[in-house]
């Protein structure tokens, strides 16, 4: 077995294509895309990916994907980061660490919790 594979990362792959409604009154819910990509410097893991968290009116309120570079930091100093990979909650976007799969997702299902406990959403 290769010691370089992350077990985690097929549980991510399965989910690629699957849209999960959270609540019981369906006003939200989360979609997962996840597929294999050339392994690049923007996308070392070679995954690319985006897991959302979407309200009833479509509007996508939390995000994790690498589908675009961010700035860390803000003005004329800020670094562009390495990696593309990041997260979005409501209209602020940052840099994310992707370790592998199974820390992805959690954290992602942290975020998701977060917001909608903010928003008193029983689930």
């Amino acid at each position: 077995m290769d010691a370089e594979r992350d077990p985690s990362l097929d549980t991510l792959l399965l989910l690629d294509g699957e849209t999960f409604v959270i609540d019981p009154a369906g006003h939200y819910w989360v979609k997962f895309e996840a597929i294999r990509c050339e392994v690049t410097a923007t996308r070392p893991h070679g995954l690319r990916y985006s897991l959302t968290l979407h309200d009833r009116a479509n509007k996508r309120i939390v995000g994790f994907d690498n589908a675009h570079a961010v700035k860390a930091g803000k003005g004329p100093g800020a670094r562009k980061p390495a990696a593309f990979d990041h997260t979005h909650r409501l209209r602020t976007i940052r840099p994310y660490d992707y370790i592998d799969a199974a820390s992805l997702l959690t954290d992602f299902w942290k975020i998701v919790d977060a917001v909608l406990d903010e928003r008193g959403v029983k689930r």
